[in-house]
């Protein structure tokens, strides 16, 4: 499959069988992320890998509503970034996040990016907050996003050329 291919057949998956990553596909996935372009080379991010069922329950508590596909997925990815270090770090972590979902897909796993920066907890606390007891990052960091990952128990048809915005690109001559 080309680039084009991965990214147009990518769709976010929900539904996860009940079995586990293949160790040697999670690390292409991680070792994808971490190869992400950064601005300045800074490489503000840190990459959380859980595979506990009972700490990724908790983690899906830290995120209303699309979190709780968390406590279902064989892995959970948490992406923060180093607001000290660069002021790029949100956009050096979406890097991250996009790497790892476009490496999933190309390595069969199905994955689900849960938004987390400036999203709440089922208390009311900031996912960030939340997330942050459970896993103990310093306050330096801030959450960018979660990630389910797993084998897909769902199929998604790709997206079709015709189905793509084109209207959505302005051309202009300069």
């Amino acid at each position: 499959m080309d680039m084009l291919d991965i990214m147009l057949s990518r769709r976010s998956i929900r539904k996860y069988k009940d079995e586990p990553v293949c160790p040697e596909k999670l690390r292409a996935v991680l070792d994808a992320a971490l190869s992400s372009a950064t601005g300045r080379g800074k490489r503000p991010w840190e990459i959380i890998v859980i595979q506990d069922k009972e700490t990724l329950k908790k983690l899906a508590l830290c995120r209303q509503g699309a979190g709780r596909l968390l406590a279902e997925a064989p892995v959970g990815i948490v992406v923060i970034g180093d607001s000290e270090l660069s002021d790029t770090w949100i956009e050096d972590c979406s890097i991250v996040m996009t790497n790892l979902h476009l490496s999933a897909h190309a390595m069969g796993l199905g994955s689900c990016w849960i938004q987390g920066r400036n999203r709440f907890g089922e208390d009311g606390r900031t996912s960030d907050e939340n997330a942050r007891d459970l896993l103990g990052y310093p306050e330096n960091y801030k959450l960018l996003a979660f990630l389910s990952l797993g084998v897909p128990a769902e199929e998604k048809p790709a997206y079709t050329r015709e189905e793509l915005h084109h209207e959505k690109i302005r051309e202009e001559k300069f």
